[in-house]
């Protein structure tokens, strides 16, 4: 009998051992392969996130808590010679909303502050309702989710009457008896959905006075940090040319917000404050302009002009006290403002006629080739000269150089421009000022046109004499008469007087300036006795003699230049004129386009300079020309300056 012996378990013993832990082994490195791997991937994303891709991602969370907030500076305000102010910034709200906080509320709350706004509601609803587009690139994009500009020019009370309307708006439901999460949301609408921020408005207290010389401001838009951002800037006048100084420099917040959008003040980066602009103070005095304007309109019903302008400088020192041209426009009110409202004083040329006629007989006075009471036959009206025949307003003979000017002669200064020669009547125009730009701090100033020599034709040195082939601004010719109001020096036409900051300290002073002598002593001396005789029984302009003044000046007439030839029945008029004649404190020109019911530069420029200049030296307190007064005692002495 064969002894049993024990086998071992096919399914056990060793080799099931051996096998099962080869299974675990596998299992093993699996699955430390598939952590190394994990390991791996996590090891490697920190290394792109903390190291290849820090800056981006740095920014991106910069972008998300920090801001940057635009302080914008207050415009400086334009005053005149007196402090009074002609233009001003007050503040005011521009009003916003954040649709991403509405829901679908947007026709509630266009409801409730259309009416409050004055816009249309169902635009502003609209404007309210975000929608989604995708762009080119498969982007979707959104209308400003986060940011909607409704209004502009806000006033306090409007902003608090929307403030309180969004603060009682109800949605029909017990608000008290609403999840948290639905009363969180309620709130945000009522408080953050609507909200205001601080923003400036130019304005004019006296509407039109002085409008061209101020100007008028447009609103430039620019985008910082998401949002839309407005500063004032200036288009015309002073608040063009004088933009910078009334500015100021802008300021800035950089800090880190909550997820309400509200400021952490302790996490404030930087804090610049701006600096506001500086008050611009004109040279203008607002009463003078005035005066100017209320007799410039009269003569505006009386003669229906195309435009009538008026310039009073004081010859000293080339300050302007009014510069008005008509018509005109109100600048807060931006639909007033047309071409024809331009300031003509300094942008329209045109030939000046016979008040050019003080620049050749000046010169030929200066260097000696003519003198007062020098003979100038007139030709009884009529003088044949380079195949062109000049004719006078009225047959005169024989008369002086002193007359030429009394009588207007066209004749008599053609006759002295020939005598001077051509270069020298040119180096005269030029120096007075002709061909070229003041300078005055304004834009849009023109140049005019004075044609060298070489481009002359035969016949311009008789024309040019008596106002004819030049082309002028009102303010050159002005400029110039003012030059021998003031000892022959041309001085450079003022209209700023200082800059100063907000609490009137000065920052800057300009001061009168001198830029050539023109004429001798004694050349202006006979040009102003000459000049005397105009406004008499004898001269071109008796109209414009006053009762307590010794007035000088000079009447133009001239025919308007239109398609290459001259317009029939078409004159520009003028009277540039100073007083008292001996001490001169104020030059006024008056210049009408196209006047109707006469067009002598005497007949209706003379009356109106008169009106001006008696009306200013009561205001002003001008000494009357002691052997002239009459009644010294009708004039009205003010010993302290008027404010409007």
């Amino acid at each position: 009998m064969t002894p049993l012996v024990e086998e071992p378990i096919a399914t056990g013993g060793w080799p099931f051992f051996r096998m099962t832990n080869k299974q675990q082994i596998r299992r093993a490195l699996l699955l430390l392969a598939f952590l190394s791997a994990a390991f791996g991937g996590l090891c490697y994303r920190l290394v792109d996130l903390q190291v290849l891709r820090h800056d981006e991602l740095s920014a991106a969370g910069e972008k998300n808590t920090q801001r940057e907030f635009w302080q914008a500076p207050r415009r400086g305000d334009i005053l005149d010679v007196n402090g009074n102010i002609l233009a001003t910034s007050v503040p005011v709200k521009t009003i916003c909303a954040d649709p991403s906080l509405m829901g679908n509320f947007q026709p509630l709350i266009a409801h409730a502050i259309a009416p409050l706004l004055k816009l249309n509601e169902a635009d502003l609803a609209k404007r309210l309702t975000p929608y989604l587009t995708r762009n080119a690139n498969g982007e979707i994009s959104t209308n400003n989710l986060h940011y909607v500009r409704l209004a502009k020019n806000v006033s306090d009370e409007t902003w608090r009457q929307v403030t309180a309307v969004m603060t009682n708006l109800t949605f029909g439901v017990d608000v008290k008896k609403l999840p948290r999460a639905q009363k969180d949301f309620v709130r945000n609408l009522r408080n953050y959905s609507v909200f205001s921020e601080p923003d400036q408005m130019r304005v004019y207290p006296n509407g039109s006075l002085a409008s061209q010389v101020i100007g008028f401001p447009a609103a430039e838009e620019q985008k910082i940090s998401g949002r839309l951002v407005t500063q004032i800037a200036g288009r015309d006048g002073t608040e063009l040319a004088m933009n910078k100084q009334l500015s100021g420099v802008a300021g800035w917040k950089v800090t880190e917000t909550d997820r309400a959008q509200h400021e952490l003040v302790a996490m404030r980066d930087e804090d610049v404050h701006p600096r506001d602009g500086l008050n611009v103070v004109l040279t203008i005095d607002s009463v003078v302009q005035h005066i100017v304007e209320t007799a410039l309109a009269d003569a505006l019903k009386k003669h229906t002009p195309r435009s009538i302008t008026g310039i009073v400088m004081r010859p000293k020192t080339g300050e302007i006290l009014a510069m008005v041209s008509l018509p005109n426009y109100d600048p807060n009110q931006p639909n007033t403002i047309t071409p024809e409202t331009r300031n003509r004083v300094i942008t329209d040329v045109n030939e000046p006629g016979s008040t050019f006629k003080i620049v050749v007989i000046s010169g030929a006075l200066n260097t000696g080739i003519s003198h007062l009471n020098d003979p100038v036959f007139c030709e009884n009206g009529h003088f044949a000269f380079a195949g062109r025949v000049l004719h006078d307003h009225e047959s005169l003979g024989n008369e002086t150089v002193k007359s030429v000017i009394t009588k207007s002669s066209n004749i008599g200064a053609a006759k002295i421009g020939i005598k001077l020669g051509e270069q020298n009547l040119y180096d005269y125009a030029w120096n007075y000022g002709f061909g070229q730009r003041t300078g005055i701090p304004l834009p849009g100033e023109a140049r005019g046109f004075l044609y060298p020599v070489k481009n002359w034709s035969k016949v311009s040195i008789a024309q040019i004499p008596m106002g004819h082939g030049v082309a002028v601004t009102r303010l050159q010719m002005l400029y110039a008469m003012a030059a021998i109001a003031n000892d022959g020096w041309l001085m450079r036409p003022m209209i700023v007087k200082q800059l100063q900051e907000r609490d009137g300290s000065v920052v800057q002073r300009y001061a009168p300036e001198r830029v050539r002598k023109i004429i001798g002593e004694q050349a202006d001396l006979d040009m102003i006795t000459a000049l005397k005789t105009v406004p008499t029984k004898d001269g071109t302009a008796p109209d414009a003699a006053l009762k307590n003044y010794v007035v000088a000046g000079k009447t133009g007439t001239a025919q308007k230049a239109e398609n290459g030839s001259y317009a029939p029945g078409k004159y520009v008029s003028s009277f540039i004129g100073f007083f008292p004649a001996d001490n001169p404190e104020l030059c006024i020109s008056v210049v009408m386009d196209e006047p109707k019911e006469g067009y002598y530069g005497g007949k209706v420029c003379g009356p109106v300079f008169r009106d001006i200049a008696e009306r200013c030296a009561s205001y002003l307190n001008i000494a009357p020309d002691p052997n002239l007064m009459t009644n010294a005692t009708s004039l009205v002495v003010e010993n302290s300056p008027r404010k409007l």
